[in-house]
C-alpha cells in the first residue's frame, strides 16, 4: 500500500487536495500534528468534495508517534533530495511511505539528514522554489503507482449513453 505522510501541513485546501488523490488512489493519508487548521474547516471539506467517505486518514500527535506506529519503506520527498522521483525503482509488496513537508519550510533538516539516502525531489527548474504541495503528491504518487502496474486502479474509461 501508498502511503502519504503530511509532516505539519499548513494549508487546509492542500490537504483537501491530496485527500481526493489519496481517496481516488486507495492511499493512505497521515497527517502529522500540529495542523495549521481545523480538520472540520469548510475548505478541507470543500477541497475533498464528496470523497470523504472513500478516505483512510489518520493523525498523529507527533513524529515521533508516527514512527512508533508504522513500518515500511520510506521516502523523503524534498527540493533538497539527490535522487529523482522517478528513477527510484518503488519495492513491490511492501507498504511505501512518502513524507512531504509543511508548505512554507518543507521537511526539518535534521530529519533529511537522517534519511538522505532515501530523500526524493522532483524536477524543476532551479531558480523556482518548488511546486505546489497537492501537485508535488499527485505527480510523486501516479509514478510509484505506474511502477506498481496501477493496483487495483480502473485502466480505462466508459463513456455512458454509448451505442456501440
Amino acid at each position: 500500500m501508498i502511503h502519504i505522510v503530511l509532516y505539519e501541513p499548513e494549508i487546509p485546501q492542500n490537504t483537501g487536495n491530496i485527500s481526493r488523490t489519496c481517496a481516488v488512489t486507495g492511499c493512505h493519508l497521515h497527517l502529522i500534528e500540529p495542523l495549521g487548521f481545523d480538520l472540520s474547516e469548510k475548505s478541507i471539506r470543500r477541497a475533498g468534495l464528496d470523497y470523504w467517505q472513500y478516505l483512510s486518514v489518520t493523525t498523529y500527535p507527533n513524529w515521533d508517534d508516527f514512527k512508533k506506529k508504522n513500518r515500511g519503506v520510506f521516502y523523503y520527498c524534498s527540493t533538497k533530495g539527490q535522487k529523482c522521483h522517478s528513477d527510484v525503482l518503488y519495492p513491490q509488496n511492501q507498504d511505501l511511505y512518502f513524507v512531504f513537508g509543511k508548505e512554507s519550510h518543507g521537511l526539518p533538516e535534521p530529519l533529511l539528514k537522517e534519511n538522505y539516502d532515501h530523500c526524493i525531489r522532483i524536477p524543476m527548474r532551479g531558480f523556482v522554489r518548488s511546486l505546489n504541495l497537492s501537485n508535488s503528491v499527485a505527480i510523486v504518487v501516479y509514478e510509484a503507482l505506474r511502477q506498481l502496474g496501477y493496483p487495483e486502479l480502473t485502466e480505462h474509461g466508459e463513456l455512458t449513453g454509448r451505442t456501440d
